[in-house]
């Protein structure tokens, strides 16, 4: 008797099968994705490797009055930061496809969490370069465009653009968020907190990276978000990525076009990383302005880069790339030559106008540089582009460090930001060197004469 009801609720094992094939389609449906969780912390990661790479600018007071070092020096280990940061950059993706992406971000990380930390023992100008130069530097180099690229391509097949889109943005919210708050504790507590406070929140995000972060959708068992049924895993590429990487630059460097982008994107580098990025809070300083109000002015230029970033490439679908470029370089050009008037203890609506309208402009030119790379080396656009980004931190490179040395001479950075503003006028004029590719111009014209 206790038996029969039991029976009865038993179902066969042949109705257990038939439930699970059409039951779980419901169930699931609202699952989130795994791409989507390997893009959140890939975000955070991003946020993370902005951060830590922005905020050396912030020490450049705090280590000169308690060590006595010149600027320029302090400069130097700046330098070395964003110099290996472009040199890392175009063989990350190499490094990502021998060793994985999981691998290359934690060991990064962990660079970067002993570089910041170390720094609070440090009593020689050397250990300055190592630490915030190569160790930071590596370690944020592993973590550029080539990481936020990998990602989206490989987990992503719909939706690929706006995660693009998403990870790049990181940069500006990775100022936004560190920036102010690495200002207030050098203004409280001291670098030293400052510096450990960078060390530990890098190595925080590492077993979000060993718990979540995999290398490809078919490690969970899974294809890629927007991959349909007749998605193939596409074979690894024949060519080493180091080895293409180098190729694609002997080729570039023969060319006229490649040296014209090269060096415009250099002053690009040296008129926003190195100038403004680097110096543009101990220059604020000289002028009685506190440390926190000028990080957070530096911060507010990240948020409008982000605008101005994602209406740049609206244009770039519209308009002639070198047009662009011109316009934005000739406008920064004269913002910077402006700047040394709009300096104030307080600030004022001249310093607000001059950070909205240089922060819309601060990365509109990878857009339209990204365009004519793609227009002019074709296949090998995304990697001669790697190349040219690498010209970019060289110049960020030298003049964070002249700037510095200009500013222990002469006693201000006056002529640094006037140097930069006749640069940018010299870039825009190089830009409209650049001839449009030989197909491109005839079907111009044929479609003028058909009009």
């Amino acid at each position: 008797m206790a038996l029969g009801p039991l029976v009865a609720r038993v179902r066969p094992p042949q109705d257990r099968r038939v439930t699970q094939t059409l039951a779980p389609r419901p169930r699931t449906a609202h699952r989130i994705h795994p791409a989507w969780w390997v893009a959140a912390v890939s975000f955070v990661v991003l946020i993370g490797a902005a951060g830590f790479r922005a905020t050396p600018g912030v020490f450049i007071e705090p280590l000169h009055d308690e060590f006595g070092w010149s600027r320029g020096g302090i400069s130097f280990a700046i330098s070395v930061n964003l110099l290996l940061y472009g040199l890392t950059a175009p063989f990350a993706a190499a490094l990502m496809d021998r060793y994985g992406i999981r691998r290359v971000v934690a060991c990064a990380l962990v660079l970067i969490s002993a570089g910041s930390g170390l720094t609070v023992f440090m009593t020689s100008q050397w250990q300055l370069v190592l630490c915030w130069g190569f160790l930071v530097g590596l370690g944020a180099g592993s973590m550029a465009l080539a990481f936020a690229a990998t990602v989206a391509n490989r987990w992503f097949v719909a939706r690929r653009g706006l995660v693009t889109g998403i990870l790049t943005a990181g940069g500006a919210a990775g100022n936004l968020v560190f920036l102010p708050l690495v200002a207030l504790l050098v203004e409280g507590p001291g670098w030293r907190a400052a510096a450990l406070a960078v060390s530990l929140t890098a190595l925080a995000v590492v077993p979000l990276v060993l718990w979540f972060l995999r290398d490809r959708p078919e490690d969970l068992g899974t294809r890629p978000y927007g991959a349909g049924e007749d998605y193939v895993t596409p074979p690894p590429p024949a060519v080493n990525a180091a080895k293409r990487a180098l190729s694609s630059l002997a080729a570039a460097a023969r060319t006229r076009v490649f040296w014209l982008l090269a060096g415009t994107f250099a002053i690009c580098g040296a008129s926003t990383n190195g100038l403004i990025g680097t110096h543009f809070v101990p220059g604020a300083h000289d002028h009685g302005m506190a440390i926190p109000v000028a990080a957070s002015l530096l911060a507010l230029i990240g948020v409008f880069d982000l605008v101005g970033t994602v209406f740049s490439g609206w244009l770039t679908d519209r308009y002639d790339p070198r047009l662009l470029l011109a316009v934005y370089y000739a406008l920064r050009g004269l913002s910077l030559l402006l700047l040394p008037m709009l300096f104030a203890e307080s600030l004022q609506p001249p310093m607000l106008f001059f950070v909205i309208f240089y922060g819309l402009d601060w990365v509109a030119t990878v857009p339209p540089t990204i365009a004519l790379c793609r227009e002019h080396f074709g296949a090998d656009g995304a990697v001669v582009f790697g190349w040219v980004l690498a010209s970019h931190q060289l110049g960020a490179a030298l003049v964070a460090s002249g700037a510095g040395a200009i500013r222990d001479v002469t006693g201000s950075y006056d002529l640094a930001w006037m140097s930069a503003g006749v640069l940018c006028a010299l870039a825009a004029l190089m830009v409209m060197a650049i001839r449009r590719p030989r197909s491109e111009e005839q079907g111009r014209r044929i479609a003028s004469t058909t009009v």
